[in-house]
């Protein structure tokens, strides 16, 4: 958080119509398909138009509407941007529609969007627990890297400077979280930074092998104190940080685990914040020599801890169309709500986060 503005900050941010006051940093939490709620908090924010984005940092389906992002505003502003978006969820879709794991006629007649009584769900389930991915799928098949490449252009992803991209994985011998951006950025990339270990083969890149950027960074704040120059930092949270309920399931005790786990790099991130703050008001540290960071969040907590873990791999378009109304909806209740705090204040409590 010490650290002033690099001359990349300089360039041309990316703003949406034109009329853009405000300059925000982005935080995309990964999810699986829970990322279509990214796709409509991202939907509102580029269509209002009063917010420009400077940098964003994404983890796993973060850093798939990352790139996806990034690659429509470069061939078409806050237009083509949401064009790709939309685009890219199509695609997920309809290559979800290929897949043996799908909800259960009664799911479907209950209005439920978990694969939990789904046969293939609950047989791949056992299965990636019982065998690896090595052992499973030998030949490395992912349909969802060819969906990338097909949908995605990566040159210009990687020629990209109208947004910072930050880009999240985790090193799997050492570890620590490996930030990717600019030119590095690559397929491979955005696979490493989803790559969940008991499904998917770890990704290796230049010899290293990475998995899910989750795990150490979800999204990873750090990289906007040094590259950016505006200090507001906008979560989009997918991941719900607190739970009403004990689990008392196998199933649903590794969920939570999971959730935790996913969620804990990103405490100690608002942890660090905090406690820099705090010193700075306290006059234990010069206010100049440190980096204000404003905080504000988008969530729907509510409407996501409604839903299974095993929703996170439902690709419906229906379900899909679900979240990015509910994240749409959610941006623009904070936009009336928050968009006065933003170059001024944060909207976040953090020290109440600990309490």
């Amino acid at each position: 958080m010490n650290a002033k503005p690099t001359k990349s900050a300089a360039r041309s941010p990316a703003r949406g119509r034109g009329n853009s006051s405000k300059m925000i940093n982005l935080a995309l939490q990964g999810g699986g398909a829970h990322g279509a709620f990214t796709w409509g908090v991202l939907d509102r924010l580029l269509e209002d138009g009063r917010v420009g984005i400077e940098a964003i940092s994404g983890t796993s389906a973060g850093a798939m509407n990352a790139v996806v992002l990034a690659d429509g505003f470069m061939k078409g502003g806050a237009d083509g941007a949401r064009q790709s978006l939309d685009d890219f969820w199509h695609a997920v879709s309809r290559e979800g529609m290929k897949s043996p794991i799908q909800r259960s006629p009664l799911a479907v007649l209950t209005g439920d969007w978990s694969l939990d009584s789904s046969p293939g769900y609950m047989f791949f389930d056992l299965v990636s627990r019982l065998v690896s991915p090595y052992q499973l799928n030998p030949l490395k098949l992912n349909p969802l890297r060819d969906l990338l490449e097909s949908q995605i252009d990566f040159d210009c992803v990687q020629g990209c400077d109208r947004i910072k991209l930050f880009l999240s994985a985790t090193n799997v011998h050492t570890g620590r979280v490996k930030v990717f951006t600019g030119a590095d950025i690559t397929a491979d990339v955005v696979m490493a930074s989803a790559c969940l270990p008991f499904i998917f083969h770890a990704v290796e890149i230049d010899g290293v092998p990475y998995w899910d950027g989750g795990y150490m960074g979800n999204p990873a704040l750090f990289p906007f104190f040094n590259a950016c120059a505006t200090s507001d930092v906008v979560l989009v949270q997918i991941n719900p940080l607190e739970r009403a309920e004990t689990p008392t399931s196998a199933r649903d005790i590794l969920d939570r685990v999971n959730e935790i786990t996913f969620n804990a790099s990103l405490m100690k991130e608002f942890r660090a914040i905090e406690f820099v703050a705090r010193l700075v008001e306290e006059g234990k540290l010069a206010p100049e020599d440190y980096k204000q960071v404003l905080l504000h969040r988008i969530h729907a907590e509510r409407e996501l801890e409604e839903l299974s873990a095993s929703s996170k791999i439902n690709a419906e378009w229906a379900f899909l169309e679900h979240l990015r109304d509910v994240g749409r909806d959610t941006a623009g209740q904070w936009l009336d709500d928050h968009l006065d705090s933003v170059g001024v204040r944060s909207s976040v409590d953090i020290r109440a986060l600990f309490e």
